[in-house]
């Protein structure tokens, strides 16, 4: 459990619980915390270092997510995502994100989309530094905020919790061998297309990053599952 360990969790007891939830959900995307096996509060709070019941705090938000399961006198399992529930997230992404970017492509100010750019430089810093979690937080960080720049709260926190739920798996092997940096170049991409006013090119970029990011889970399940075999 390397990366909690180096999480400065510092805070009040009520920003501590968010610190905590927001380490887990990148350790549950990253694979650090394993699909199926069971983690106990007292365990993952010796890791970080504090006391019990911020992590089990923590975990109940994540289980209310969906992300893990109560575990009677043991702990909480972190729950499996299977192919069928990643075509479905992948769908509803589809049916909510390519539209919505040929929206804000046609009405953001320009200024708005520039200020995005830091953020998608860094997703692809992250990504030639193998820097996973990283990577996996600039990418989260992007997406809301250029989906925030429509207005609509509402669609903002569905395509975060769908995020959440259709987390990465085992994605360390394909981080070795450099698979998430074209994956990370789009976003650039994707930010120079809307700059132009090109919302048609915006939206095709658009599906063509999530159909990239669906192979890119299908590949990391595939390794995820022969890896618990080995």
């Amino acid at each position: 459990m390397g990366h909690l360990k180096q999480r400065d969790l510092n805070a009040t007891r009520e920003r501590l619980r968010d610190q905590v939830a927001h380490a887990l959900r990148a350790a549950l995307i990253s694979g650090e915390l394993r699909p199926g096996e069971v983690y106990s509060a007292p365990g993952l709070a010796e890791d970080f270092g504090i006391s019990a019941t911020p992590v089990r705090e923590a975990m109940l938000d994540l289980a209310r997510e969906g992300l893990v399961e109560p575990v009677r006198n043991k702990g909480f399992r972190v729950t499996e995502v299977n192919e069928r529930d990643l075509d479905q997230y992948t769908e509803i992404r589809a049916l909510i994100e390519i539209p919505t970017v040929g929206r804000i492509t046609r009405s953001a100010a320009p200024e708005e989309l520039q200020a995005l750019r830091p953020v998608a430089e860094e997703i692809v810093r992250a990504a030639r530094d193998h820097d996973l979690i990283g990577y996996l937080e600039a990418d989260r960080q992007f997406h809301l905020s250029l989906l925030a720049l429509s207005g609509n709260e509402r669609l903002v926190e569905t395509v975060g919790d769908l995020r959440k739920r259709s987390r990465l798996y085992g994605l360390t092997a394909l981080d070795e061998r450099g698979g998430l940096i074209p994956s990370a170049e789009e976003h650039l991409e994707l930010l120079d297309l809307m700059l132009a006013g090109d919302a048609k090119g915006a939206e095709k970029c658009t599906a063509r990053h999530l159909g990239h990011v669906r192979s890119l889970w299908a590949r990391s399940e595939t390794a995820a599952k022969t890896a618990r075999r080995g």
